[in-house]
């Protein structure tokens, strides 16, 4: 079984940064055939895609409320995908969630950490 396991997340003043860490394990690919992605969650509110970095060169993807902030990054190396967090607004609360896609569109998701950004 393949598990994601995320790290990082914290309590962080508006204006701080995080690094948020997912490390893959059990894994039946090589990693970099994976498309791994970091999404959140906000309560009461739908899941939703805040960064993703394709399988096949360094190809990025980053909602609009964080481009220019976030950015995602890999170390197939080390089975880990990386968020870094700057600048970060209240509106950044959430839990965070790591997911890696293989192919055959088979999803894998990590348990999620919770960042909270606040006064």
């Amino acid at each position: 079984q393949v598990t994601l396991v995320e790290s990082g997340g914290g309590l962080v003043q508006p204006g701080g940064s995080l690094r948020l860490s997912c490390a893959a394990s059990g894994l039946t690919f090589t990693f970099s055939m994976y498309t791994t992605s970091w999404y959140r969650q906000a309560p009461g509110k739908e899941r939703e895609l805040v960064a993703r970095i394709w399988s096949f060169g360094s190809s990025t993807n980053y909602a609009d409320s964080v481009k220019g902030r976030f950015t995602i990054s890999r170390d197939n190396a080390k089975n880990t995908v990386y968020l870094q967090m700057n600048s970060l607004k209240s509106e950044d609360t959430g839990v965070y969630y790591c997911k890696a896609e293989r192919p055959a569109s088979v999803n894998y998701w990590g348990q999620g950490t919770q960042v909270t950004v606040s006064s």
